[in-house]
Parts: structure tokens; sequence; C-alpha cells
């Protein structure tokens, strides 16, 4: 396993780096790619890779294999690679999410996509600020790349599908029902008596609310469609804490 740097909030975490993601762009022939920037300050500085090295890589949203270092300077790399292995199979489970705070985000939809989770969806609720819609951490760039970040540590290369849904109301009433088709659908909840349930084999849409919890109308519009509220058990943890606790009991499988 190696280990790599990355700025989550004001912090500095170490993460694990376990898969080169590859681009298109990376090509330079039909297999060869070069590579540069933040991949090759990791090859360098944390693998200590050198020329005639193998390392694990991947094709964004495409197959994966191995790449063996042809050349290297300080300024790229260059690879032969071999892209013949599937990535894993996705969870089929949808995460929707309300919008946590800006120094959280990152961590969600990086561990979301770690732990292998098909669709996630962000949407609004009564006690997320305002502020939070406004933040640069839900720039495209920057979902991509945290995404890319979960897709390294579990060594995969299918980005999760993203949505943004900022409106409650419109997206409960005209997308919800959608997503939710021919799935169990559970929302976790502090209050619920039902214990969230274990070993699923179907499809499940999860619904993770703010901090402080939904408000009563919320879950009342969300039981409307067919939600269930379950819990995790007497202590209130944060989504980031409640996210794999309940995506492991899930889908301990």
């Amino acid at each position: 396993m190696k280990l790599l740097y990355s700025n989550i909030g004001d912090v500095y975490v170490v993460r694990s780096m376990n898969l080169v993601i590859l681009f298109q762009d990376d090509f330079i022939s039909d297999c060869q790619v070069r590579l540069t920037g933040r991949r090759l300050e990791h090859i360098r500085n944390i693998y200590r890779a050198k020329v005639g090295d193998t390392l694990r890589v991947g094709l964004l949203n495409e197959m994966m294999g191995h790449g063996i270092i042809t050349d290297s300077d300080e300024h790229e790399i260059e690879m032969e690679v071999v892209l013949d292995q599937p990535p894993p199979h996705k969870l089929p489970l949808t995460l929707i999410v309300a919008l946590p705070r800006p120094k959280v985000l990152n961590r969600v939809i990086a561990s979301a996509t770690s732990l292998g989770v098909a669709r996630i969806v962000l949407f609004n609720a009564w006690k997320v600020e305002k502020s939070y819609w406004k933040s640069p951490r839900l720039d495209e760039a920057n979902l991509l790349h945290q995404r890319i970040l979960g897709l390294e540590q579990a060594s995969d290369t299918v980005l999760p599908d993203l949505q943004l849904a900022r409106f409650f109301t419109p997206f409960l009433q005209n997308q919800l029902p959608r997503l939710v088709s021919q799935s169990i659908c559970l929302v976790a909840h502090p209050n619920a008596i039902k214990p969230c349930p274990t070993d699923l084999q179907e499809p499940c849409t999860l619904v993770l609310g703010p901090e402080g919890g939904f408000i009563p109308d919320e879950i009342s519009a969300l039981e409307k469609i067919g939600f269930l509220t379950v819990s995790l058990g007497s202590r209130i943890l944060r989504t980031e804490t409640a996210l794999p606790a309940l995506v492991g009991r899930l889908y301990s499988g």
C-alpha cells in the first residue's frame, strides 16, 4: 500500500494511492502513456519508482492492469501499459445525502466512492446552511478530484454518478421517485425504531440527513413516497461516520 497526502479542509491527511488512474489524454500511443503533475510526484516521491518498476494502473471508466516505467525524469514519466482486468463491481446503492459542511464534503465524496456507491446525490434540507451551496468545494473540478481520490484508494476506475439537487420539494416530487424505482428505500434517522437491515442483495436507496437531522415534515414527505426510517442504534453519528457504518451493514457480504 502506498501513501499520498491530500488537503482535506484545512489539514493534510494521509491517503492510500493503490491505483494510478489514467486518462485518455495520457496516451501517446496505443499502449504508452506519459504522466506529469500530481501523479508524477506521487510515483517519484511516494512510490519511489524507477525505470523497470511495475505499477497498478487503470483507465478512468475503463479497464485496469499494470504499467511498466520505461522512461523517467524530473518532468515526466512514461509507462507501457496493459489493461486486461475489469474494475470491481459497484454496489447497487444510491446515496442521497443532505449537503454537508464544506470541510466534510470532500471526505464524504471520497469515502462513498471508495465504498463502491454507484450514485451520489447531494440535496438540500431545512437544516442545510444556504452558504454551503456557495462553497468552491462544489466546483465540478473538485467533485471530480475527490471521486478520483476515492478510486485510487479502492483500486477502482469507474466514477459514481454525481448529481446536485438544490431545491428539496422539486427534487422530492420530480426526481426522487425515478431514482428509487425498484429499490429498497431507507432513511437513516436517530429516532427510528426499526434497525437498519443487513446483507442486502437488492438495490437500495439510502438517504442521510444534515447535521441536526431532518425536520418532521421532511421525514413525513419521504415516508409518503415509500421510504422507511431506520436506525444504527442510540448513538448519533456524524455523516462521515454514519456513511461507512451504514454501507458496511447494508452490504456486508
